[in-house]
C-alpha cells in the first residue's frame, strides 16, 4: 500500500488517448507482463523512463505522442517485485513466458490494484502495472494529457 500516494506515467499516441486506461492495447497485443486476452495497463514511475520504455519499444517518429499522469491515491493496493523475486533471466525475452505466468496469476487472482516491476531497460526504476477490472482502479485518478517534448537528438537512428 502506498501511504502517501503517487503519479506515475503513460505515453500514448494522440490517436489513442481515450482509450489510454483501458488495457485494450494489451488485450490485443499481449506484453512483457500479460498474455493476450488480459487487459493491463503499463505505466512508468516519471516521464523519463516511460520515454525510454516507449523508444525501445516503438518507432518514436511514428506519430505524436502525449504523456497522461495518474495519480495512485493513498492506501491503494499495490504488489511490489524486486529483481530478486524474478527468474535471473528476467530481462532477457527469453523469460517472457514466465514474466506473462507472473502477470497472469496476478490478474487473475486480483492481488492488487498496481503491481510494481523493475524496468527492463532501468532495472533500479520500476514499471507501475495497473489491472483495470481491480476494484480499487477507480480510486486512480486519471490527469489530462500533456504534449510529449523531447530533444530531437533522442530520436536518431
Amino acid at each position: 500500500m502506498l501511504e502517501t500516494g503517487q503519479t506515475v506515467w503513460r505515453i500514448t499516441t494522440r490517436r489513442f488517448v481515450d482509450g489510454a486506461f483501458s488495457g485494450e492495447g494489451a488485450r490485443l497485443f499481449g506484453g512483457r507482463w500479460n498474455r493476450l486476452g488480459q487487459s493491463v495497463i503499463y505505466t512508468a514511475q516519471s516521464r523519463s523512463l516511460a520515454l525510454l520504455e516507449m523508444l525501445v519499444q516503438d518507432d518514436p517518429l511514428r506519430a505524436h505522442y502525449v504523456l497522461i499522469p495518474a495519480h495512485l491515491p493513498p492506501h491503494v493496493s499495490i504488489h511490489t517485485l524486486l529483481p530478486a523475486d524474478l527468474p535471473p533471466d528476467w530481462r532477457t525475452p527469453n523469460a517472457r513466458v514466465a514474466l506473462q505466468s507472473i502477470g497472469a496469476q496476478w490478474l487473475r487472482e486480483l492481488r492488487s490494484a498496481v503491481l510494481v516491476v523493475p524496468s527492463a531497460v532501468v532495472p533500479a526504476e520500476s514499471n507501475f502495472l495497473i489491472n483495470p477490472l481491480h476494484p480499487d482502479f477507480q480510486r486512480i485518478t486519471i490527469g489530462p494529457p500533456e504534449p510529449l517534448e523531447t530533444d530531437k537528438r533522442l530520436l536518431r537512428s
